[in-house]
């Protein structure tokens, strides 16, 4: 490729959407293109590249070093377009927007939220409430903040799903774990998912535990473990470098995943936070 070439931005969407599909008719009907339209695109992408992109490996097209290399930067300067696309289109979005998080991915899965929504509309102003997720649900329907990141399901909202993470029995790094005694739990008070994962994981495993600690926020819930009081069920975001985690050959009962959700009142009146949401879903669909 010469120094004067320039990559196709619609080249590469179409070179993407091959390797997400593993298939060019796929990726056609994903880009209402034809197949051959497909095919054609990219013969021109590996003429302007110089390089092959896709090998045969049996029956199957794999990706040569080349295209991988490529793919990374593709997707990359697709994103980098995309956004700032969006910047220029929503760079009158402006007002206050609420946004509602749990402790636990406060420092996980807000920041790149937040930080998609600085850039892409740089007039708007962000508050954020951190707290737990039943309470900021509740805050959510009375309308005192906008949008809420929660693990918690609601039909009556509109939402869509941000991660999935597995939850672990998690102590401290120099906790010793002795199966023959009662589990000594650290649990938050009521309502919480993870308080309820763990007793129902504990019932039906049928083994002996009891309340070593009881905490009415995650900062209680970390102190409490760092200090080797007992064993807590939460997300794999709280886990730190001080803490380890104790799984089926510690004879503990494994814990079903949550879901991390972003939701808005369906009825919202306020323009702007629906315009807000999208670019955080269109963000979430790159």
């Amino acid at each position: 490729m010469s120094t004067s070439s320039t990559l196709d931005l619609e080249l590469l969407r179409t070179f993407i959407a091959v390797v997400d599909h593993h298939s060019f008719a796929e990726a056609g009907a994903q880009l209402a293109r034809t197949q051959s339209s497909v095919t054609q695109h990219m013969q021109r992408l590996e003429q302007l590249v110089g390089v092959s992109l896709f090998e045969k490996r049996g029956r199957q097209k794999q990706l040569t070093e080349a295209g991988l290399q490529l793919l990374r930067n593709a997707r990359q300067m697709l994103l980098l377009n995309d956004e700032a696309l969006h910047g220029l289109r929503e760079s009158t979005l402006s007002g206050v927007l609420r946004i509602g998080s749990p402790h636990d991915i406060a420092d996980t899965i807000l920041p790149p939220i937040l930080s998609h929504i600085a850039r892409s509309a740089p007039r708007l102003r962000l508050e954020i409430d951190v707290g737990r997720s039943p309470f900021l649900m509740e805050d959510l329907h009375r309308g005192k903040i906008d949008m809420v990141i929660s693990t918690r399901q609601d039909a009556s909202l509109e939402g869509f799903a941000l991660r999935t993470s597995p939850v672990w029995w998690i102590c401290s790094a120099q906790y010793i774990h002795n199966p023959g005694e009662p589990l000594p739990l650290i649990l938050v008070d009521e309502p919480s998912i993870y308080r309820r994962y763990a007793l129902e994981a504990l019932e039906r495993a049928n083994i002996p535990w009891r309340q070593a600690y009881l905490a009415s926020n995650l900062i209680g819930i970390k102190a409490a473990t760092r200090a080797g009081l007992g064993v807590t069920a939460r997300s794999m975001e709280m886990l730190g470098p001080d803490m380890r985690v104790l799984g089926e050959t510690d004879g503990l009962p494994r814990l079903p995943d949550v879901t991390y959700h972003l939701w808005i009142r369906p009825n919202t009146v306020n323009p702007m936070v629906r315009r807000a949401y999208e670019l955080i879903r269109s963000r979430q669909g790159a």
